[in-house]
């Protein structure tokens, strides 16, 4: 059967690719690991229907003999579950077949004619109606630079045939970023002409108890610039060609990648504009948790739901004289995703007080001027004014501390004397000011720097 191959499929590259079936894959998007076989490719379909995740990798494709592939978990022939993979297809998802792993083999080594391993993945490519294919590079393979090369040009080969087809790299990573290997054997497929669309990272295995969040986020931040130099390119351009899995849970080394890491994991991708989030893996890490994973994961589809944004003033606290305004400068900034319109408004102004911004709505990342302004009946105090802003994303809010000081009167109360105690409500003048008593003193000057919760300042007399 392994002789058969080649040839059949060969037939199939010459009469055309077939038409890719499914969604297509948006900018942005999450697609874990399924490790499918009979028992698991229901997966497919409970997950999306939990999470909303409409695309997934499915793992792996290893050697059966010689260059005929076979699904590593349940040894399946290549043609099984097709009719997941197709209801999947139907609602708009679509998935990314993956070859290699850690422990099953790759096909390249083992089928060792160039045309014959061209013509095993055009069968992968025809048979499931899909455009992604994902080799998974690591251990002893990474090093085995024949059968990189062999691999690098069925898949420039497989390109020229069908241009439609997308070739990714999962490769291991340390918290700097790619090793000599990684980066040598992405090298040689470049230098072979190899199109590579996606570098994923397995953000995993950083060794025993590590923070495996912080490392993703540094390993991630390392390979940005190697891929930019590689394929000359900008560093946002190459988080945009970036992919990053992480195990969701307990790993065996010692880490555990929490539901919180991972909302930061996707957080953090968004703002970097990183092409796919990934996990390992659906069925043995995410399934019992109701995929909880696939749920946060699925939110940095499409590049728009991870927006967010945050709120400040300057300075955060005033004082005026009732019947004069307070000006306030107001700054809002992107913390994540993309810019998005943000409504201004105040609350908490004491009576008679009115407030307005200039402009009432801004972009995120922009700033505006609020005004309060006091008339000569608004009761002299301290007030928390609360600055809120709301987009689509949520609301956030900062505070503004405004103490209003009563106007002159023109008469002044009697003198204050260090050796009286006060109560409160005590009136007394001093320095050409009038002060209520806010609480029992005694030898505490009034407008001191230690008198700010004890004499409220009522302004000139």
């Amino acid at each position: 059967m392994a002789a058969a191959l080649p040839a059949a499929a060969l037939a199939v590259v010459a009469a055309g690719p077939a038409h890719a079936a499914g969604g297509t894959f948006p900018a942005h998007y999450s697609a874990p690991y399924l490790e499918i076989d009979s028992s698991t490719a229901g997966d497919l379909a409970a997950d999306l229907s939990a999470s909303g995740d409409k695309f997934y990798t499915l793992a792996f494709l290893t050697p059966k003999s010689g260059c005929t592939p076979m699904w590593e978990r349940g040894n399946d022939p290549v043609g099984a579950f097709k009719s997941q993979i197709g209801s999947l297809q139907s609602a708009g998802g679509n998935v990314i077949i993956s070859f290699g792993g850690a422990a099953g083999g790759e096909l390249a080594q083992t089928c060792t004619s160039v045309s014959s391993l061209t013509a095993a993945y055009a069968n992968i490519v025809n048979t499931y109606g899909v455009t992604r294919l994902d080799f998974d590079i690591e251990g002893s393979v990474l090093d085995d630079t024949t059968a990189n090369a062999r691999r690098d040009q069925a898949l420039a080969a497989l390109q020229a045939q069908n241009p439609n087809v997308q070739i990714d790299f999962t490769l291991p990573v340390d918290p700097g970023g790619l090793p000599a290997n990684a980066m040598n054997m992405l090298k040689d497929a470049k230098s072979k002409g190899v199109k590579v669309n996606l570098v994923n990272i397995m953000t995993m295995d950083f060794g025993n108890g590590q923070n495996a969040l912080n490392d993703a986020e540094s390993a991630a931040n390392g390979t940005a610039p190697q891929l930019a130099s590689l394929y000359g390119i900008t560093t946002a351009q190459a988080f945009n060609r970036l992919g990053l899995t992480p195990i969701a849970g307990q790993n065996d080394d010692n880490e555990f990648f929490s539901q919180a890491n991972a909302q930061t994991l996707e957080t953090f991708a968004a703002s970097k504009g990183v092409q796919e989030l990934a996990f390992w893996e659906v069925d043995g890490y995410d399934k019992a948790l109701n995929y909880a994973y696939s749920k946060i994961f699925q939110k940095i589809t499409g590049g728009t739901t991870a927006s967010d944004f945050s709120v400040a003033v300057s300075p955060n606290s005033g004082s005026v004289k009732a019947g004069s305004p307070a000006t306030v400068s107001v700054s809002t900034a992107v913390t994540s995703g993309v810019a998005e319109s943000v409504a201004l408004s105040a609350s908490g102004l004491p009576a008679g007080a009115s407030a307005s911004f200039s402009p009432a709505s801004v972009n995120s990342g922009s700033g505006s001027t609020l005004t309060v302004t006091t008339t000569a009946s608004t009761p002299a105090g301290t007030y928390p004014i609360t600055v809120k802003g709301t987009a689509a994303s949520g609301t956030h809010s900062a505070t503004y501390t405004l103490t209003v000081t009563a106007t002159s009167t023109g008469t002044c109360q009697p003198a204050w004397n260090p050796a009286t105690a006060y109560v409160p409500n005590d009136q007394v003048s001093y320095n050409g000011h009038n002060y209520t008593a806010l609480y029992w003193s005694t030898d505490v000057t009034p407008g001191s720097a230690i008198a700010w919760n004890i004499w409220q300042d009522n302004g000139t007399c």
